[in-house]
């Protein structure tokens, strides 16, 4: 855990970080969620919610982009990523395999959102650790640090098992548990970490 948090975000070094949703988290589209920070900058921010499922599967993407599904992983199921541009497709991925736009997040997580990480996933080539997403989570400059001094968010150090080898509904709590974090104890009135 960050132990000078106003030195941390100043600096952008939420990126690579998990944002565990606090009980005062008021935000349907963030209630209970853990998000992945893909970018953060002065600028302000960008990230993938990694735990809240959509009714959609892989296998409806490939048919949408008219790719045939030789993956084996087709029911695999979508995540919301966030309530901005639910539209476009957002893959995090191990760090193997480099595509048309990916960017690397950190040295095991990277980020791709072009056509052809899909298509190589429809033919079953890989990358094998995949979190697919529609849409990403946004914040506009001093918007996010802002939400974590009033205790919207917990800041974590994320881990490749919890977004890749840890099931959908067991995110959150995995994610505190690895740091002895017990969110049943925790109340909307909690001070900053």
């Amino acid at each position: 855990m960050p132990t000078n948090i106003d030195h941390d975000l100043t600096h952008g070094n939420l990126r690579g970080q998990f944002l565990l949703a606090m009980p005062a988290m008021e935000d349907p589209n963030f209630r209970q969620s853990v998000t992945f920070v893909c970018d953060h900058s002065e600028d302000g921010a960008m990230g993938i919610v990694v735990n809240l499922p959509t009714n959609v599967t892989w296998r409806d993407i490939f048919q949408q982009l008219d790719l045939q599904d030789a993956s084996q992983r087709g029911e695999e199921i979508v995540m919301a990523g966030g309530p901005v541009g639910t539209e476009r497709g957002f893959v995090l991925h191990g760090t193997g395999m480099k595509f048309d736009s990916t960017l690397e997040v950190s040295s095991e997580i990277s980020l791709t959102a072009s056509k052809d990480i899909l298509e190589s996933l429809a033919a079953g080539r890989g990358p094998d650790d995949v979190l697919v997403a529609l849409g990403y989570a946004g914040w506009g400059p001093g918007q996010l640090e802002a939400e974590i001094r009033e205790n919207s968010w917990l800041t974590l150090p994320a881990e490749p098992e919890i977004l890749f080898a840890t099931p959908t509904e067991k995110r959150l709590e995995a994610a505190a548990s690895r740091f002895g974090i017990n969110l049943s104890s925790l109340t909307s009135g909690s001070g900053n970490a």
